[in-house]
């Protein structure tokens, strides 16, 4: 299953898209929790690798990757439990170059595609050195998903647009991963400038906290990544059927109900 075309075709039949992000390794229940997103109505999950310097998450995704590299997760650990799941919609990764360049651009980028994963999220990879990786990915049919921030210039958003594959994720405001009390003003104007820049689906991510968030997002992009709001109560217990109960209210907002 393609990330690009799944995304598209649920965008152009009327779906506000819903990602969210799960940290692979945290818990041993860490897949059962990729199965109960994607049935509480996920279009994609986005599977964290955990790095030991994950310069772009915040404390709670932070934390998660510390716990999950203390139980000894490995990115070879992760893509072994991706390989046994069968959830319907296409999975992506997330993780740090370091891992990357450390086992070799075209060794990791078609492990991802053994696995069954359809694209990758490499936020500390920046477009001009992106060169290797990304022939690699395409060779070995994995999407790569690029970032734009607020402040990102128009030039620059129109390269990254016509690199990035599978969507646009839109950064929604400058800074780390994390929680957020409310929705950031740059949020629907990177979405704006995202949207007239390409006709790949925009998803917002970064302070999405709250359903009523990601409502308020979904009417300027074409969906959200909800990531630390997951997170927090991944690590205070939750479990898959909390993971459910979350991704399932944001579901609810996205879809008006």
């Amino acid at each position: 299953m393609n990330l690009g075309p799944h995304l598209t075709a649920r965008r152009d039949a009327g779906a506000s898209l819903l990602v969210p992000y799960v940290t692979g390794g945290l818990g041993d229940d860490w897949a059962d929790v990729v199965r109960a997103v994607v049935d509480a109505g996920a279009d994609a999950v986005e599977i964290g690798i955990p790095f030991s310097d994950p310069v772009m998450d915040g404390p709670t995704i932070q934390a998660a990757s510390v716990r999950a590299l203390e139980a000894g997760t490995t990115s070879t650990s992760i893509l072994a439990e991706v390989r046994t799941l069968d959830v319907g919609v296409p999975l992506a990764v997330m993780t740090y170059c370091n891992l990357v360049f450390h086992a070799g651009c075209t060794r990791f980028a078609e492990a991802l595609h053994a696995a069954g994963v359809d694209g990758a999220i490499l936020p500390d990879l920046p477009l001009g050195e992106i060169d290797e990786w990304a022939a690699a990915a395409d060779a070995a049919g994995v999407e790569t998903v690029m970032l734009a921030a607020p402040n990102t210039t128009d030039a620059r958003l129109d390269a990254i647009c016509a690199r990035s594959r599978g969507f646009l994720y839109g950064v929604s405001l400058m800074g780390i991963t994390g929680e957020r009390d409310s929705l950031a003003t740059s949020a629907a104007e990177i979405a704006r400038r995202a949207k007239a820049a390409t006709d790949l689906p925009v998803l917002l991510g970064v302070g999405i906290s709250t359903p009523e968030q990601a409502a308020d997002a979904s009417r300027a992009a074409d969906g959200v990544v909800v990531g630390s709001a997951l997170i927090a109560r991944l690590l205070d217990g939750a479990g898959p059927d909390g993971a459910h109960d979350l991704v399932a209210a944001f579901r609810r907002a996205l879809d008006g109900d």
